[in-house]
């Protein structure tokens, strides 16, 4: 299988990392009851409430790269358990606000908490995530991010 990675694209690879990240989450949040999905959303939502934000389903879902029905869907289940609450939007009649209730504010920070561990797990073979390889990695796949996408349709 190490012979493989020398013919993988960048793509391929990239693609491999996301679903062993995405697997080993799921395994460490699994506890807690959240899959990485709803991981993702109540973590966010921790992160935009830190710096006073309540957003939008869409917002959340522009936030996470998460699609914003897959989004609706997850809000839903995690207002049923209890973790998330949906208030009126004051700008807008059609759409919600999102924030955490005070349990789902308790289980997003213990699960922040497990994957900021497994994170440091996962970054050991660059020296972890306080490492310069790391931080260079991180700067390489933010630029990989922020780039637009060429709209070129090859027939």
């Amino acid at each position: 299988m190490a012979g493989d990675h020398e013919v993988a694209t960048p793509g391929f690879l990239v693609w491999r990392l996301s679903m062993k990240w995405r697997a080993a989450v799921d395994r460490a949040v699994a506890p807690l009851g959240l899959t990485h999905a709803q991981y993702s959303v109540v973590a966010s939502l921790l992160g935009l409430e830190h710096a006073g934000r309540r957003p939008s389903q869409r917002e959340l879902a522009d936030h996470t790269g998460l699609d914003p029905i897959y989004v609706s869907k997850l809000v839903r289940t995690l207002e049923r358990a209890g973790l998330v609450e949906r208030t009126e939007h004051p700008g807008d009649s059609r759409a919600v606000e999102l924030s955490l209730s005070p349990r789902g504010r308790r289980l997003a920070t213990q699960a922040i908490e497990i994957v900021r561990d497994l994170q440091e797990r996962l970054t050991a073979p660059l020296g972890g995530t306080r490492s310069q390889r790391t931080a260079g990695l991180l700067r390489d796949l933010r630029t990989l991010l922020d780039a637009p996408l060429a709209d070129r349709r090859t027939p």
